[in-house]
């Protein structure tokens, strides 16, 4: 059992900052861990149009190249201090699956971990970002005509990505199950959302994949919970789901982000899986 944050951003992150990895690392020594995954946005797919206006969700092929190399280097240079995973956050695309998949099997022998998220919802042929604005969320409201059904939506592609076939070097965790709330203190709900998050975690038990444990959402203004709340994450204990901390952090000063409260209530940092 160590201490362990599954889910760091870094230089490399398009919407990030100029943080170095350096500074992540340090951070990290700072706050007692042991080990540390970063996990870069892996690139999208050459025929997918970025939704988002800046389009800067994730990083270039030729960027991952230099990620890669620059993070060799780094696992050499702390190897006595703390234990450096090169890893990748991948975007789960509705109707991309072959791409990622292909994507995977080029580079999945590089990686020591990685996570699968849902950032882009389909309708019909167009995609939006979900998580990008608050104004852009408003903005998939009314496409799909209400809040429920928005919800509906993230949460079937969220169990699409769960149970895609994306082949051998599929990421075994799955990514912020509830970022879909980001925005929930602008758009509350009227509606009850547990009996898809039940269904979630359901599929995620008997797929045997892993839980992000993400402390992002307590720092976004409009969020202030983890992703999955924490009653949900003593659920996923109660079922038996591993499950692996994260800060998600895009900027060295937000590593370790719920980590006290986390580890007070589960140990959590300490992973399970």
């Amino acid at each position: 059992m160590i201490r362990f944050d599954g889910h760091i951003h870094s230089p490399y992150c398009p919407h990030g900052t100029s943080d170095s990895f350096e500074q992540y690392i340090e951070k990290a020594l700072e706050l007692g861990f042991e080990q540390i995954s970063f996990t870069e946005h892996a690139p999208l797919p050459e025929s997918f149009c970025d939704p988002v206006p800046t389009k800067d969700s994730a990083m270039t092929t030729d960027q991952l190249q230099r990620y890669l190399e620059h993070l060799l280097r780094l696992k050499k240079v702390y190897k006595e201090d703390i234990t450096i995973n090169i890893g990748l956050e991948v975007d789960y695309i509705e109707g991309y699956e072959s791409d990622t998949r292909r994507l995977l099997n080029e580079w999945g022998n590089h990686l020591d971990d990685a996570i699968l998220s849902v950032h882009f919802l389909k309708n019909r042929d167009n995609y939006r970002c979900l998580d990008y604005s608050w104004k852009e969320f408003e903005t998939i409201i009314k496409e799909y005509g209400s809040l429920e059904k928005v919800y509906k939506k993230y949460f079937e592609t969220l169990i699409l990505s769960i149970q895609s076939d994306l082949g051998p070097h599929k990421p075994k965790r799955i990514g912020h199950i509830t970022l879909v709330r980001k925005f929930q203190e602008l758009f509350p709900r009227t509606f009850d959302d547990s009996s898809y998050v039940m269904e979630v975690l359901t599929v995620l038990q008997r797929e045997g994949l892993v839980l992000d444990v993400n402390g992002a959402g307590l720092v976004k203004p409009y969020c202030n919970e983890f992703y999955p709340p924490i009653p949900w994450i003593l659920k996923a204990k109660e079922m038996g789901i591993p499950f692996v901390y994260g800060s998600d952090a895009h900027r060295a000063n937000l590593l370790g982000t719920g980590l006290e409260q986390v580890d007070s209530i589960l140990g959590s940092t300490k992973s399970s899986q």
